[in-house]
């Protein structure tokens, strides 16, 4: 686990959004999931809704929704293809996305239909991360 100017996790071998999800490369399909960042910055997640199993999603178009005290919008989708799972849990225990993003807080497992064209417009070097946190911090985190 990499921390990330001290204060948030970006496990190695996953690959970043620009829309703050991380991806997971599984046998075929992907992993998708909130970052650290974006969970720390949303506060207490109240309500998750997910597109169900089958549908297609596009790459940073919606995949779901996220709800919290100060915040409700799209969790844009950093890849394109069919949604082969939803977490179900996150149905009755949205704060899974706080407790454990990389871990029992997944959102979806998706079919990619295009990944070696969309792999290029996510991150995996730690340094190009560190510089995108170093952006979005004034943006998320506004005093």
């Amino acid at each position: 686990m990499v921390k990330i100017l001290e204060k948030f996790e970006y496990p190695e071998g996953l690959l970043y959004s620009a829309d703050h999800l991380w991806v997971k490369k599984e046998d075929g399909t992907v992993r998708v999931g909130v970052t650290d960042m974006a969970q720390q910055a949303a506060g207490s997640i109240l309500f998750v809704r997910l597109m169900p199993k089958g549908r297609q999603v596009e790459s940073g178009k919606p995949l779901g929704t996220m709800e919290t005290g100060k915040w409700v919008g799209p969790l844009k989708s950093p890849l394109s293809g069919a949604i082969v799972e939803s977490n179900d849990a996150l149905k009755t225990q949205p704060k899974l996305l706080n407790e454990d993003p990389y871990g029992k807080g997944w959102l979806a497992v998706v079919q990619p239909s295009k990944l070696d064209d969309e792999l290029k417009n996510l991150m995996t070097d730690q340094a190009q991360i560190e510089k995108f946190v170093q952006t979005e911090l004034p943006k998320l985190f506004k005093k």
